[in-house]
């Protein structure tokens, strides 16, 4: 078969980049709220008190030690509001930024920047596989990695947040962003334990549907576009289709992928992102919004230029916040691409010299966390 590469509209398949950098880890779980380890890395001394630091933190969960950075005033006047972040799939790091993709890209550090300059304090971490954290203990379990961890990763954060002396607990938000979505959603929910009560939610450019057909939706595309530059024949196209089929149900029934896949799909369906795929896959974020405390301030993003996650799979999601009612800012943001930058023209460069980042983002996320932090 011709060679075909899926672009990075897949970036959000966490499979394809589990595969990439041999991601492999077990359902470690979490400690108990209060009994993290918790070290900083900086000093503040000789910075003046209201000014704001990126302070470098650390904090365990089962067998992992968390990198991450507090953004926090020196000194605050007193207790204020703080946002967990949490990255989309992948190796990507406390920042947004992946090895998979050339150049820097700061997502996550733009929305910190954006948060600070409205007064709020923010949590942003290297999750399993990502940045400083590595793979910690586990790079030695190929296979055997699940979505157990990263639940409860993003669970210590929250509770790590919550115990800053400079945090005030009942004005915690949580804002995640692709992938980051589901994850912020289970937080909310309760799914991956006991956490301080979440205020506000933020999902930007979230997971919208079940995991493997949001994967399925993103290989056909390169699929189609592969078939219209000639790059395959019908033929091949419809062997990849067959074959995408087959993965997807034999995840879904077996928890297993089957051999002899054609070479574009084995780098996103393996024996070492199986169990976290079939996983990830179990939960219908609609399903998950339906859960949550009624009148729950929500915001909630899609764009009509990204090509990973749609409006159509937005909205899906966002069916499930009519039932109990939450309280829910549903923006339609326009020509901004998948890692927030302005991208009217489509390019899908996702290069942070060359696209700003939206300013229509940045003004509905001012506005919802002024009105609900």
């Amino acid at each position: 078969m011709a060679a075909m590469r899926l672009r990075r509209t897949t970036v959000l398949a966490a499979a394809t980049v589990m595969a990439s950098v041999g991601l492999v880890s077990a359902c470690g779980q979490g400690n108990a709220p209060g009994s993290h380890r918790e070290a900083v890395r900086t000093s503040n001394q000789g910075v003046a008190p209201g000014a704001w630091v990126d302070q470098p933190v650390s904090f365990e969960t089962g067998a992992v030690t968390v990198y991450a950075t507090y953004r926090h005033l020196v000194r605050p006047a007193s207790p204020g509001p703080a946002v967990l972040l949490i990255a989309g799939s992948g190796p990507t790091d406390r920042n947004g930024n992946t090895p998979l993709l050339p150049g820097p890209v700061n997502t996550l550090q733009a929305v910190a920047d954006w948060l600070s300059a409205d007064g709020v304090a923010s949590l942003r971490y290297d999750k399993l596989g990502s940045g400083r954290t590595g793979l910690g203990p586990y790079t030695s379990r190929p296979g055997t990695i699940g979505i157990g961890p990263f639940e409860q990763e993003a669970a210590a954060a929250l509770r790590f947040l919550a115990r800053q002396p400079g945090v005030d607990r009942d004005r915690l938000g949580v804002i995640g962003h692709s992938e980051g979505a589901l994850f912020a959603l289970l937080l909310a929910v309760g799914a991956a334990g006991p956490t301080p009560p979440i205020h506000a939610l933020g999902l930007l450019e979230p997971l919208g549907v079940r995991y493997l057909d949001a994967i399925a939706y993103q290989v056909d595309v390169q699929v189609a576009a592969s078939q219209r530059t000639g790059q395959i024949s019908p033929g091949q196209a419809s062997t990849v289709r067959r074959a995408l089929a087959t993965a997807i149900t034999d995840l879904r029934v077996t928890g297993t992928v089957p051999s002899g896949l054609p070479s574009v799909l084995s780098a996103v369906f393996s024996p070492a992102t199986a169990l976290f795929l079939s996983q990830a896959d179990r939960y219908d974020p609609a399903q998950l919004a339906a859960r949550l405390s009624p009148g729950l301030p929500v915001l909630v993003t899609c764009s009509n230029a990204d090509v990973q996650v749609t409006c159509g799979e937005v909205r899906h999601l966002r069916s499930g916040l009519v039932r109990p009612p939450a309280d829910t800012d549903f923006v339609t943001l326009t020509g901004v691409d998948h890692v927030l930058r302005q991208d009217p023209g489509g390019l899908g460069a996702y290069d942070a010299q060359l696209l700003p980042f939206s300013p229509q983002l940045q003004h509905a996320l001012r506005s919802f966390i002024q009105q609900h932090l």
